[in-house]
């Protein structure tokens, strides 16, 4: 059993390894193609999508936790959930793009957004917040209302004589967890570039190299209560960004990255310096 945990931890990391050499590759060419600020709105993009994606992960715990999803079927929901993620950001993605080309003023609606979102998050009171119950949770409601199930699972089968086993329900609660989600991350990438190339693909790289160690990561995030506040501030720095640009007051490339890439810094390093007690 430990060899098996060793072996999962040593795949994930290379699965992040890989992620993160494909991106760095991929900023590369963008560097080549676009210039050297194109490069650092693909690095912040991806800083900003890879932090918000941090709250996919306790969502993914709850809900693998509260429907008792077995650890060696959870890989099989989040791969596919990955690829409908995908479906969805582009969706959400194309439609900023037309909505930014035709109605310039959407970027005050994107700002309130992030705004609403970081003040949320202050407010919440950390990750322990999320520990309801989610037979209370719209979303997981929404789902068993129009996904009738089985009883029990049937390893790793989505359906059973033409049911749906309970692994249906969790994937639809994920994907459906997703779209909620790009309210928040679209606008946030937005914040960064409105080049459609960049904002797609480091949304890609952000859900392809979190999901890929999430089982590392599930335990290890729960270890930086301070990172939520961070996230906060990066919301809040974006979605005044955002408001500024429209109204002509633009802040450079090098000086964004900066920020966001300093208060990911700090969230972690007084997450790992100055704990709070355990209760």
């Amino acid at each position: 059993m430990v060899d098996d945990g060793k072996q999962t931890t040593k795949q994930a990391i290379t699965s992040l390894t890989l992620v993160l050499t494909a991106a760095a590759a991929f900023d590369v060419g963008i560097y080549h193609l676009k210039g050297a600020e194109a490069a650092l709105d693909f690095v912040s993009g991806f800083l900003v999508e890879e932090s918000l994606s941090v709250d996919n992960l306790f969502v993914f715990l709850l809900l693998f936790n509260y429907f008792k999803t077995p650890s060696r079927s959870q890989g099989k929901v989040l791969q596919y959930g990955l690829w409908g993620a995908i479906v969805l950001r582009a969706i959400f993605i194309g439609a900023g793009v037309v909505a930014l080309e035709f109605f310039r003023p959407v970027l005050l609606v994107f700002a309130g957004v992030l705004i609403a979102s970081s003040v949320k998050l202050l407010l919440s009171g950390g990750a322990d917040d999320d520990d309801e119950d989610l037979s209370e949770n719209s979303i997981v409601q929404l789902a068993q209302k129009f996904v009738k199930t089985t009883d029990e699972y049937d390893g790793d089968q989505f359906f059973k004589d033409g049911v749906a086993t309970p692994l249906f329900l969790v994937l639809v609660c994920i994907e459906l967890s997703d779209i909620v989600f790009a309210v928040d991350s679209v606008p946030a990438v937005f914040g960064v570039t409105e080049d459609p190339l960049i904002v797609f693909a480091s949304n890609m790289f952000a859900i392809l190299g979190l999901r890929s160690v999430y089982s590392v990561l599930a335990d290890a995030v729960e270890a930086l209560p301070y990172l939520q506040q961070a996230v906060a501030v990066i919301l809040a720095f974006v979605g005044a960004k955002l408001a500024g640009e429209y109204f002509g007051l633009a802040v450079g490339d090098a000086e964004s990255l900066i920020i966001i890439g300093g208060c990911l810094g700090i969230g972690v390093l007084t997450s790992l310096l100055f704990p709070p007690p355990k209760p």
